[in-house]
């Protein structure tokens, strides 16, 4: 063979692991470091990117931070002690990452710049068949961990792609773009938007915000922590533990706000009123910046700079509503603004998950295709129709109240449960049938009809407006989550097409 031909048939050639992980983010990496902690070493991670992190590699703009504490927004079976403030920043929480993947073992595991393509089941071989960008692959289990703030969301305006300037969207952050004596418009006054902007203002000329409505700030009470913070944590790993579960504990007791619950709402609708009128004075720019919806139905944020950016002489508040965007502005209701830059802060495909259009069963039917209500997994981990996969990250496993952290760590609990049993009864397929994913969803379903989310008179991306149906958000107590989707229990699923039950009457162990 030639040396051509080997380099051909090398690059034809197919890579087989008994689990694949698709992304290299807190849930990517927290199952590929409990899989080598357990020793095992048959899988791999693809990642589309060159380096790890998800989001928090992607997410460079100025200003960009975490609004979960930095003890609780961590691993629990990976403390760090050296956090540097309260509220870490994208560059350490990205740090903390890279040097979690190197210390665990885990690069030699991951396949860099490997974008999923496609992604088949073959139950004639009982594995599944990936195409990526970096070439073909085969696993026994596949479990996909993209994330919902993975792909950026542009917005449906008119005459979007004419802006003839720098425009670019806030995980997709230009760094060689300079602000400095430019007019800038920000479009969006989310969770990016609130820390960009206050940067963005320091040197602008110019700075207008877009705003469709108006979000609801409380204060962000940050500072750093002390040399002898660090140290007593470092010294004594119980003390960042008792602060982990108070920190826990007062995220879950906040869960009853997104139940509309009436005291809990007038609490927290004070403490960000409170806020606002602390910072901005009585008139129409107050007006402008005061949400007409209820308080959790969009996300609550935490900003201590973002009100007072509009006081200053160049920044700007517009709220007359997009008309159309132009080579050289955008046109609103009140008349045209001259931009010479537009920074889209207007997050995420999170209802839609992108990579569900790339997951496909034995008959070629998309995972999205396959949702005629909207995301829907039986404990917000497995779906009906496509074995020997988990979602990580999926349907109803985001957080309104509390971290995401949590939620990956109970469904790495839930899968690592899932391929033990396989192991221990040499099952080579599982799959969940439909009417238990249907029972799932239904009671999912009955948990949010009186949130906040659904009932709280807003437009979010919680909610997949399509259906009409809650499918990014679980609605109760994470320590409910982790009881109903933290542990593997056999019993809804078919092993090797064999329900669980009958299995048990064969004599086989379930």
């Amino acid at each position: 063979m030639t040396t051509a031909s080997a380099t051909q048939a090398a690059e034809r050639s197919t890579t087989h692991a008994k689990v694949a992980i698709i992304g290299s983010g807190f849930a990517g990496l927290g199952l590929a470091i409990q899989l080598r902690r357990r020793g095992e070493h048959d899988f791999i991670v693809l990642e589309r990117a060159g380096d790890v992190g998800g989001t928090w590699r992607d997410n460079t703009y100025p200003g960009a931070a975490c609004d979960i504490q930095s003890h609780l927004y961590s691993y629990s079976f990976r403390p760090n002690p050296d956090w540097s403030r309260v509220y870490a920043t994208q560059p350490e929480i990205h740090a903390y990452l890279r040097e979690a993947a190197i210390d665990e073992g885990v690069m030699p595991h991951i396949t860099f710049d490997a974008e999923l393509l496609e992604s088949t089941w073959r139950p004639d071989a009982q594995h599944w068949a990936l195409e990526t960008t970096a070439g073909s692959f085969t696993a026994d289990f596949v479990v996909t961990a993209a994330g919902h703030l993975s792909d950026p969301k542009l917005p449906a305006i008119k005459g979007l792609e004419r802006f003839s300037r720098p425009m670019f969207h806030s995980a997709q952050w230009d760094h060689t773009f300079d602000p400095v004596g430019k007019r800038v418009g920000v479009i969006g006054s989310g969770a990016s938007g609130i820390q960009i902007v206050p940067e963005l203002a320091k040197t602008a000329e110019q700075l207008t915000v877009f705003q469709r409505s108006a979000p609801y700030i409380i204060p962000r009470v940050d500072h750093e922590y002390s040399d002898a913070q660090k140290s007593m944590f470092r010294r004594m790993p119980e003390t960042a533990q008792a602060l982990r579960d108070e920190l826990y504990w007062g995220n879950e007791a906040r869960f009853p706000q997104r139940r509309g619950i009436a005291d809990f709402i007038a609490k927290i609708e004070a403490t960000a009123r409170d806020h606002l009128h602390a910072q901005v004075p009585a008139g129409e720019l107050r007006d402008k910046l005061t949400p007409d919806y209820m308080i959790g139905c969009k996300r609550i944020l935490i900003s201590n700079d973002y009100y007072p950016t509009f006081l200053r002489d160049n920044v700007a508040l517009e709220t007359s509503g997009i008309v159309e965007v132009t080579e050289t502005g955008i046109v609103t209701n009140d008349g045209e603004v001259e931009l010479d830059a537009l920074v889209l802060c207007t997050g995420f495909e999170a209802a839609d998950l992108p990579i569900t259009h790339r997951i496909f069963d034995e008959h070629g039917r998309s995972m999205a295709e396959s949702w005629t209500r909207g995301g829907a997994a039986y404990a917000c981990s497995t779906v009906a129709g496509y074995p020997n996969l988990f979602i990580m990250n999926g349907p109803n496993s985001g957080l309104g109240a509390g971290s995401i952290i949590f939620i990956i760590e109970s469904q790495i609990r839930y899968i690592l449960g899932a391929l033990d049993h396989m192991a221990d009864t040499g099952a080579s397929v599982i799959e969940i049938t439909q009417e238990a994913q249907d029972a799932f969803i239904d009671s999912v379903d009955a948990r949010a009809e009186d949130t906040v989310w659904l009932n709280g008179g807003c437009h979010s991306w919680y909610v997949d407006h399509r259906y009409g149906r809650l499918t990014t958000v679980w609605p109760d107590f994470m320590h409910k989550f982790r009881r109903e989707a933290g542990t593997f229990r056999p019993d809804e699923y078919v092993f090797d097409g064999v329900p669980a039950t009958e299995r048990e009457l064969e004599g086989v162990p379930a």
